[in-house]
């Protein structure tokens, strides 16, 4: 039997397998897909060493462009229709949103069968030009290291080489297999949203390719929703010694406020509100004319931005300083990925597809860390869609420890593309 360099005995965590579920038939491994996974094991290596060797941070437009350009010419090499998305014009406009928001880069494959399946990844990273001067790609033992390596650009390595072992494969029988790679997702995507949203609804099942941990390797089905809340209060200014009665402070309908909705979190439904940030004033002996904070939201279920909307809304009726203004800005910034029946049946069968390969899978549906374009893909979904399709890796948003494990390499290159293949072929349950 053939397998790759194994990490099976790696400890799954909280992970909750899912392969029990499977009816599938355990197998050897393909070895056409093994023996060419291989093959673009060193060829993946140097894209990611030219992703990671472009600057790309969310609002650096012109990193964004050349490395989009070099993901647009690899795809249409492949023979992918190809399109370059301004999704400017109809963003979502958040606190924080630029101005102007790097393209996305869309291709398509037109195949033989019936089946829509999307692979989604983005291309912006956290990090400040500059920064790469110092630290560039390198590999060293079974890790590569890099500035944005495994958030994101390893998951854009391994769509162009899963795209690449089809086509020496000659497999087309899918009916549409479409790329989407964006450029603002470390941004909350507030370009792109729509449009990943609208095509994740058009599509049959979504594999996207945020990294797995060096320490659980295991898929998501779930992933928290987060969303912001802003006060702003507005007073008057005066002489807090000589007349602080002619004042009205903001600081003090500021410290109601919040303290009113300090009991907003429902652990029940796993929703949490924790106010973060506070500032008021300028100056010690000023009554403050102004004053602001700001809370971090989480949620589970997209019904329970409504409910948490709306409580915000009714408390701050509740004024302590009748005079003073509160205005509040709530901000959706990523729905919560859940997990249906779909998604579940694809990820069942993923695990199968893993033990081929003597390597167990997890597939955890409990929501965990940051979220991912995931959840807009699935937002208006009925299909399948699944996060961490990506290699192993770690130090995501850090600035000197962000690294891929090589030898996850094959085994997520065998599994993505056993994967599509099955899907094309109606072999996964329920989809």
């Amino acid at each position: 039997m053939t397998r790759f360099p194994s990490r099976s005995w790696r400890r799954l965590g909280g992970a909750v397998l899912l392969a029990a579920a499977c009816q599938c038939a355990l197998a050897a491994p393909d070895a056409r897909i093994a023996a060419l996974a291989a093959q673009q094991k060193q060829p993946l290596l140097d894209s990611l060493s030219q992703l990671v060797g472009i600057e790309s941070g969310s609002r650096d437009l012109e990193g964004l462009a050349k490395i989009a350009d070099l993901i647009a010419g690899k795809l249409k090499a492949m023979g992918g229709e190809v399109e370059l998305v301004d999704t400017t014009a109809h963003a979502y406009r958040m606190e924080d949103t630029p101005e102007q928001i790097g393209r996305a880069v869309r291709a398509t494959f037109k195949g033989a069968g019936t089946k829509k399946i999307m692979l989604i990844a983005h291309m912006d990273t956290v990090y400040q030009r500059g920064m790469l001067e110092k630290q560039p790609f390198r590999i060293e033992g079974d890790k590569a290291y890099g500035l944005g390596i495994a958030d994101d650009k390893q998951g854009i390595a391994v769509i162009l080489h899963t795209v690449a072992l089809l086509k020496a494969l000659q497999f087309n029988d899918y009916g549409t297999l479409t790329v989407l790679i964006n450029g603002d997702e470390e941004i909350s995507s507030p370009g792109s949203r729509a449009l990943i949203t609208k095509l994740g609804s058009e599509h049959d099942a979504v594999l996207s390719f945020e990294g797995a941990s060096i320490k659980e390797d295991k898929l998501s089905l779930a992933t928290a929703g987060i969303a912001s809340v802003t006060l702003n209060v507005t007073g008057k200014a005066s002489h807090a010694g000589s007349a602080p009665e002619a004042g009205v402070n903001a600081l003090y309908e500021l410290s109601h406020q919040i303290l009113q909705m300090r009991d907003l979190s429902d652990p029940a439904t796993g929703l949490k509100m924790n106010w973060t940030i506070a500032k008021a004033g300028t100056n010690r002996n000023v009554i403050p004319a102004t004053a602001s904070a700001g809370a971090d939201v989480r949620v589970l279920k997209v019904s329970d931005y409504d409910r948490i909307e709306q409580q915000v809304n009714e408390r701050i009726k509740k004024q302590l300083v009748p005079q003073a203004k509160v205005e509040m800005r709530f901000e959706r910034r990523r729905p919560p990925l859940e997990a249906n029946a779909a998604s579940r049946a694809m990820a069942s069968h993923a695990q199968a597809i893993y033990k081929e390969l003597d390597r167990p899978l997890g597939a955890d549906a409990v929501a965990a860390g940051g979220g991912t374009d995931a959840a807009f893909a699935a937002l208006q979904a009925k299909g399948a869609v699944v996060e961490r399709f990506g290699l192993q890796g770690f130090g995501a948003h850090s600035a000197d420890a962000e690294y891929v494990l090589i030898d996850s390499i094959e085994p997520r290159l065998y599994l993505a593309a056993r994967l599509i293949m099955d899907i094309s072929r109606g072999q996964v349950g329920g989809m």
